[in-house]
């Protein structure tokens, strides 16, 4: 199962990312938590402590490692060995292997056509090659996803909340998903406070576009605070379960 959770900064989509990680940790034997969102929240969201999450380094930093595997030359490789990269370069909690990937980087003054070939490299193996469960935290733009890995993917959940605003960006997202070859695109409504909310987002989309529905959780705007109690998210966890049964 290769998941790609995207939308709107703000809407939660980390959250719900994080989600289904655990829950899918839960039930199957290996999971990779990629983030590939520039905010990189995504650590911490799963419940890796800030001071180890902070000394993670990105896939695109690995310079030592991209140059091993490409060539230290000014001619490199297009397709650098990367079956390994998650086994010893990912860190471990528990049966989740967790790595941040990094930005894809604009050239200027200098080229990153390396890294970011080390990169794709890196996404198609994560997507096209490997078993296990994948989910990808991504951002709105979802630049790490090419024609080639998107095929991999076997569903992008779009998280919105109840506004426009994420609405729109929706359908960009969908659109741009569309355009790369991901056959199916579903969307999450998030942080639903009431009846009133919950038909706006579903009047906002056609019949098959709409997964579920999460309900807004006091307890993970206080965690976000830094008031984390043992119970925060428990609700959130329970909704996610029963979107997971819809996504298999």
């Amino acid at each position: 199962m290769k998941l790609a959770v995207s939308g709107k900064g703000g809407v939660g989509k980390t959250t719900i990312a994080a989600a289904l990680v655990k829950s899918f940790a839960r039930t199957h034997r290996l999971v990779c938590a990629i983030d590939g969102d520039p905010d990189a929240c995504l650590a911490a969201a799963i419940g890796i402590p800030g001071a180890v999450a902070a000394r993670l380094k990105p896939a695109a930093e690995m310079k030592e490692l991209i140059r091993a595997r490409s060539g230290g030359g000014p001619i490199y490789l297009l397709n650098p060995r990367v079956d390994d990269v998650v086994e010893n370069h990912a860190l471990r909690l528990g049966n989740i292997r967790f790595l941040r990937l990094g930005e894809v980087k604009k050239g200027n003054s200098e080229c990153y056509c390396r890294e970011n070939t080390f990169l794709r490299a890196l996404v198609s193996a994560l997507l096209l090659d490997q078993g296990e469960v994948v989910i990808m935290d991504m951002g709105a733009g979802i630049e790490h996803l090419t024609r080639g890995t998107a095929a991999g993917v076997d569903l992008m959940l779009v998280v919105v909340e109840p506004s426009l605003n994420s609405i729109n960006t929706a359908r960009h997202i969908r659109k741009m998903a569309e355009e790369l070859g991901i056959k199916k695109t579903m969307s999450i409504g998030n942080k639903i406070r009431s009846e009133r909310e919950r038909k706006f987002i579903a009047e906002s989309f056609q019949n098959g576009e709409l997964l579920g529905f999460v309900g807004y959780d006091e307890s993970i705007w206080e965690s976000a605070m830094g008031e984390m109690d043992v119970k925060a998210g428990e609700k959130l966890q329970s909704e996610v379960e029963a979107l997971k049964k819809k996504i298999l």
